[in-house]
């Protein structure tokens, strides 16, 4: 009897911690992480369905430093995941260089007509946001900074438009 009391009471100890835990982490919550698309049109019809602009990114995720980072220090941000949730629709195309990173041949099709109309130059990475009617608005690239700085360069660059 003793003994089942002392491990009841250690049980009620060791699960105090845990449910704090989970407490915790509930009362974070952050937006879940944003719905990328690699199809333009589809882009497209929902920014315009929508009537949201289209946030538009050419990388080269294997090979382009600062495409790296922009990823890495804004766009996979709870920050960022929570800026644009309901405020854009979200476009990645991607042109990795390595074997093992290489793209299926329609969507590597996509992506290079995605570019042909929106990043003729090249540049590496490029952020282009178009209009829900699919006009280009503004175009730019990586700035330091971390998520909450691009955001508010981001909210900036719609306001002039």
């Amino acid at each position: 009897m003793l003994l089942m009391a002392f491990t009841s009471a250690i049980m009620r100890l060791l699960a105090l911690p845990f449910v704090a835990l989970l407490a915790a982490g509930s009362a974070h919550a952050q937006a879940p992480a944003p719905a990328w698309t690699s199809d333009l049109a589809a882009a497209l019809a929902r920014a315009k369905a929508s009537q949201q602009p289209v946030l538009v990114v050419f990388s080269g995720s294997d090979w382009c430093k600062p495409c790296m980072m922009l990823k890495q220090e804004v766009f996979d941000q709870p920050e960022f995941a929570q800026y644009a949730q309901g405020k854009f629709v979200l476009a990645r195309f991607d042109f990795p260089r390595n074997k093992k990173n290489r793209l299926d041949p329609a969507q590597t099709k996509r992506n290079e007509d995605a570019a042909a109309r929106l990043n003729k130059d090249g540049v590496f990475p490029a952020v282009v946001l178009l209009s829900p009617e699919g006009k280009v608005l503004a175009r730019t690239g990586y700035r330091p900074g971390g998520a909450t700085a691009y955001d508010a360069y981001l909210s900036q660059l719609l306001a002039k438009n």
